[in-house]
């Protein structure tokens, strides 16, 4: 873990070219992802000028890279002493940033549990909601839009399942007519994105799994609000199933 002296001697690799032209973002992402891996420890404090003199940009970078770690909930400033990292606690863990930083850290697993679990707690209410709230043309999108899903699937084309996948989810989702599941996709797309990283989407995905989609659909189309929610709870137990095999190999 790092200590105040580490972070005043640290020395960081020069700025790649393509960040010269917003230093801030480039300062922000580097303590972003040393702070979400835990390099940077809770409780530890840094001054500006050690941020100054390890980066080599200028106070007014520095301060507004601060101010978004700050934002974020990762930081804060401390009387005297200068910014004290924070803990997990207070960080915003819904905000895609922090999302990221922790996937490309050594707590992904974690994040990738957290996000499951928050997906399977959504998507099924969101489903349910879609089939007593959703405009009829919609709904009816979203039908033909599982069955091009349906079609990838069949096919194997895993690019273009992933991508129809997250039109799928996203549309039930802004469908439920609740604007705050609707802001809320981004987070689910994380997970669907994440099980194709982590090879945990078979080229060929199962039947059953094709269906409970089209059966969505249709129920969110027809107003079963039952069926669209219980075929969404079969689709997210699944995936948390299927998720499970990196809990249990990365522990």
């Amino acid at each position: 873990m790092a200590t105040e002296k580490d972070l005043d001697t640290r020395t960081a690799a020069p700025a790649p070219v393509s960040a010269t032209g917003d230093l801030r973002n480039f300062v922000l992402d580097a303590l972003g992802r040393e702070i979400c891996a835990g390099e940077i420890a809770p409780d530890s404090t840094f001054t500006t000028e050690s941020i100054e003199d390890r980066f080599q940009v200028s106070r007014p970078v520095v301060r507004e890279a601060l101010r978004g770690l700050q934002t974020l909930g990762l930081v804060t400033p401390k009387r005297r002493v200068g910014v004290r990292v924070l803990a997990l606690p207070h960080w915003n863990v819904y905000d895609l940033q922090v999302i990221r930083w922790r996937l490309a850290g050594p707590s992904r697993v974690a994040q990738l549990r957290s996000l499951t679990e928050l997906r399977g707690a959504i998507e099924p209410s969101a489903a349910r909601l879609a089939a007593i709230r959703a405009p009829l043309n919609e709904a009816s999108d979203l039908v033909g839009l599982a069955g091009r899903l349906w079609a990838a699937g069949k096919q194997g084309d895993s690019e273009e399942f992933l991508r129809l996948d997250l039109q799928f989810h996203q549309l039930i989702l802004k469908l439920s007519g609740n604007e705050m599941f609707a802001q809320l996709h981004h987070l689910v797309e994380e997970v669907l994105r994440s099980r194709t990283q982590y090879n945990l989407m078979p080229q060929f995905p199962a039947a059953e799994a094709l269906q409970w989609h089209v059966d969505i659909a249709t129920g969110i189309q027809t107003g079963n609000a039952e069926k669209a929610a219980q075929s969404m709870i079969a689709i997210t137990e699944r995936a948390l199933d299927e998720m499970s095999s990196l809990w249990d190999r990365e522990g």
